[in-house]
């Protein structure tokens, strides 16, 4: 007789916000690839719909950023983590994944490990204690039993700091390393009608209301002091739906013609286009990287941020940095991110400077330090599976 097929595997994922809601998609397509008729209940968002996640809830009520912000939802927020949790516990899951979103998953995931402490817990993606808060980790072990980590740096921090075991399964982005370098950006110059005569900046000031009114000030006065020390430009900002309105109305302000983009494809022509970028600290500084667009890394947080952070200081705050292990490229954080240094670091990238050439050697390194070789969704799947298999 030939053996009976093996029980379908449950997993339980819970994503709480749309870079999880990207992971956890592609996650759930490489689970379904390795092991087919895997089945998936949890919390995520549109892409992880599409790839077979009924949500318990829209995933809009728990994409809460800042501590602001999470007082004032804290009631609603309460209630989805004791639904999530008590939802997982029904659901006879194989394992649980928990992703990004650790203000939200790692409390779900307490509450887990404390009423079934037998069924495995995934968490991809690390929380920075690399850069704050750093006593989380030995924390961690105790309901968490392994992290899947994008940044290759993150194993070692962690059984440092004396965290749960933590493997490198490399970061996303690299999976669309071949789609960036098939992109043209000469079409996206002429709609845009760019011409060789002026440098072109992009300049990058985030995604959430928060942080662009944070940076708009110093950004703002960056691009006065250029067009002071006689630097003609053309900018352009990459922005999203949601604060579209925001940033059209404040570039009214700048000294120089700026062309707002939105579509994803248009924006990594841009980074490919463009002579260096004016970037707030985050993933972007990585697409940067991919794109060989030599950059300025600046941001501030508020003073609130500050508090509840308890911030240590890493020897870098940019990813792009961090992968690299060294300050390939300007950090200009808090009191630093003023125009007096923003805009003679941008200036010294605008020509053929041997600062230009450095910050292009160290570029071309980034992919090779933030792959393993393999599909990161497939490296992290096998791991997933590993434990639901146990």
């Amino acid at each position: 007789m030939s053996p009976a097929p093996a029980r379908p595997l449950r997993i339980f994922v819970v994503a709480g916000e749309h870079s999880g809601d990207a992971l956890g998609a592609r996650l759930m397509m490489a689970l379904t690839a390795l092991r087919p008729g895997v089945t998936f209940s949890g919390v995520g968002g549109p892409k992880m719909a599409t790839a077979g996640l009924q949500s318990l809830f829209p995933m809009s009520d728990i994409a809460v950023m800042g501590p602001a912000a999470i007082i004032e939802h804290l009631p609603q927020l309460l209630r989805r983590i004791r639904e999530t949790a008590e939802a997982a516990v029904a659901s006879a899951s194989d394992v649980v994944v928990i992703i990004d979103a650790p203000e939200f998953t790692h409390r779900v995931a307490r509450r887990i490990r404390k009423a079934r402490p037998d069924l495995p817990i995934v968490d991809y993606v690390s929380p920075s204690v690399w850069a704050w808060r750093s006593w989380r980790a030995p924390r961690m072990r105790a309901y968490v039993d392994e992290v899947l980590a994008l940044l290759p740096f993150e194993p070692d921090v962690h059984a440092r700091l004396g965290g749960p075991p933590c493997t490198y399964v490399g970061h996303p982005l690299i999976e669309r390393r071949h789609w960036i370098d098939a992109l043209d950006p000469q079409g996206l110059k002429e709609r845009l009608g760019l011409t060789d005569a002026h440098p072109t900046l992009l300049v990058l000031p985030g995604s959430r209301r928060s942080e662009i009114t944070r940076l708009w000030n110093p950004f703002t006065a960056t691009l006065r002091a250029l067009r002071a020390t006689g630097h003609r430009l053309d900018v352009i900002v990459p922005t999203v739906e949601n604060v579209r309105d925001l940033v059209t109305e404040r570039v009214k302000q700048w000294p120089f013609p700026t062309h707002i983009i939105e579509d994803e494809a248009d924006k990594f022509r841009a980074f490919k286009l463009a002579h260096a970028a004016l970037a707030a600290s985050g993933t972007v500084t990585l697409e940067l990287a991919l794109a060989g667009c030599p950059m300025v890394v600046a941001y501030r947080v508020d003073r609130l941020a500050l508090v509840f952070r308890r911030l240590v200081r890493p020897p870098h705050f940019a990813l792009a940095n961090l992968v690299l292990g060294e300050r390939a490229f300007p950090e200009l954080m808090q009191e630093s991110c003023v125009p007096e240094q923003l805009a003679p670091a941008l200036a010294s990238l605008l020509s053929d400077t041997p600062e230009r050439a450095r910050q292009l050697a160290a570029l071309a390194r980034v992919p090779d330090a933030i792959t393993t070789g393999t599909s990161p969704a497939i490296a992290a799947a096998m791991r997933v599976l590993a434990h639901a298999e146990r």
